[in-house]
């Protein structure tokens, strides 16, 4: 791991009754370049368009693809993630959304918080994912 991650976890331990599969841990010690992310959500970077209305698995797929894509054009990759904050307009979401995320961050282990909001910018948003990373000197 690029970064030193404190008291590693599974969700697949902490919450057995979601059946999540996330890897995730308590704190990050980091150093380097920060990178911080503005939330995505289903929305297409280069057209601007929502795609998966209706769809938060969909929404999140987008949503990690464009985490990725921005990393990667700052320099750096999914492995330098240190938080996320995964914001849902409806807490029947969680397990599907958190088990995109998880499949696009195994074996990363980044601090996450969870919020429910009542809404998103836009009323067909109902996913977003916001990141920071820090990109080792």
């Amino acid at each position: 791991m690029k970064h030193t991650r404190i008291r590693t976890f599974n969700t697949k331990d902490t919450y057995p009754e979601q059946r999540l599969d996330n890897d995730l841990c308590q704190a990050v010690v980091a150093r380097g370049r920060t990178v911080f992310l503005r939330g995505q959500i289903g929305q297409n970077l280069d057209t601007s368009e929502s795609v998966c209305i209706g769809d938060a698995k969909g929404q999140a797929e987008q949503a990690m693809a464009n985490i990725d894509m921005l990393l990667r054009e700052a320099g750096g990759e999914l492995q330098d993630i240190c938080k996320i904050t995964i914001y849902l307009v409806d807490p029947r979401y969680r397990e599907e959304v958190y088990r995109v995320v998880g499949r696009w961050l195994k074996g990363v282990f980044p601090v996450s918080t969870g919020l429910v909001v009542s809404a998103l910018a836009r009323p067909e948003w109902l996913v977003e994912i916001d990141a920071t990373a820090v990109i080792p000197d």
